[in-house]
Parts: structure tokens; sequence; C-alpha cells
């Protein structure tokens, strides 16, 4: 690559991950290309798709925040702290930060490091689960794929309340991990999704208006 076409992509790489911390993974990729200072048709060339630029910044929104929560969760010796930890922090993120949001929502499943990133959410979230039910504090019958409906839920709803109740996802997450205690558990009407039926409900949930 040319030096004009590094310096080009850098630019890129910077402005897109300023507007994906402030407004999420949705921002339109002409102002991308504007906030850089370059032309649409240069972010075409260097990226050639919204999942290219997500592919080539989302280490540097998500990935080193989400595995210090799961560290310090896992390092939690109360299993069922850990997994609440875990939960309450991820959701704090996520009301906090548009890109993390859909980065732990898995918003654009064409973007591999992205969905590199939600496995690894997935795996730690799935250690963490496994303690608290050894422990007998968590229910038995709870899925990772049910904590992805907390995480998509926590981030329609904080989204939506940001400037009226910026903290009234605090209150949602709490009366949730109240319920999902082992000895409020009653049998399900229906049984849990796979991870790929999880990620494309929330991927249009993500989309409805």
């Amino acid at each position: 690559m040319r030096a004009d076409a590094q310096r080009n992509a850098e630019r890129l790489r910077v402005a897109a991950a300023e507007l994906f911390r402030e407004r999420g993974l949705q921002v339109p990729l002409k102002e991308i290309a504007r906030h850089a200072g370059v032309s649409h048709g240069t972010l075409y060339n260097l990226f050639g798709s919204r999942e290219a630029l997500i592919n080539a910044v989302v280490a540097d929104l998500a990935v080193g925040r989400l595995d210090e929560v799961a560290e310090e969760a896992l390092a939690r010796e109360n299993a069922w702290d850990g997994f609440a930890f875990y939960v309450e922090k991820v959701c704090e993120l996520q009301a906090t930060d548009p890109a993390i949001s859909d980065v732990v929502t898995g918003r654009y499943p064409d973007a591999e490091r992205l969905m590199d990133v939600c496995g690894r959410i997935q795996a730690a979230a799935a250690r963490l689960i496994a303690r608290a039910q050894q422990a007998g504090t968590l229910r038995p019958d709870y899925t990772g794929e049910d904590l992805l409906f907390i995480f998509g839920t926590n981030a329609l709803l904080a989204r939506a309340a940001a400037s009226t109740a910026p903290d009234i996802w605090r209150r949602a997450v709490a009366l949730t991990l109240d319920g999902l205690r082992a000895e409020a558990a009653h049998p399900l009407p229906a049984g849990p999704l796979t991870l790929q039926q999880a990620y494309t409900v929330m991927g249009r949930l993500a989309a409805a208006p």
C-alpha cells in the first residue's frame, strides 16, 4: 500500500473508532469519510464495506475492556457474585458505549473479527454460568443464549432511555438477576434458542424501528 493510502486508511480507522464510540456501528459511512477528511470513494477503495471497517477497529473498540470484565468476574471467589458482576459490568459498558453495545449483541454477523469477539464473550459467559450453576446459585436451565437476550434488551433500553432515565437499565438488570437465582426458578414454557438463532433474533431487534 502506498504511503498516502496508508495515511488515509489510518485516518479512516481513527474516525470510525471515534464515531462508532459516540453513536454505534451503524454510523453512515459517508459521515466517517467526511470526518476523516477523505472521499466516500476512498473509504470504499481501502475497506470495501462497513464490515471490513468494523473488523479494522473492533479490537480497539471492545476487546480489552470486555476481557478485563471477564477476568475480574472469573477471579471472584463467590460464583454468583462473579456471574452477577459480569452481567452488570457488560450492561454498564453497553449503556455508556454504543459501539460496545453493538459488538456484544453481534449486530453485524458478517464482520468476522466482531464475531470472534462475540465468541470470546460467550466463552467467558459459559464459564461463569457453569460455575454459578455448579454452586447451586443460578437456575440450572439458564444458557449463554439466554444471556444474549439480557444484553440485547439492555442495549435497546439503554439507548431509548439515555436522555430521560439514563440509569433505568440498572433497575432492569437488578430485577432480572434476582429472577435468575436458583431458588426463584420455575419450569420454563419453551426451550432455549441455538446461538445462531439468538444472533439472528438480536439482529432483527437491533434493526427494528
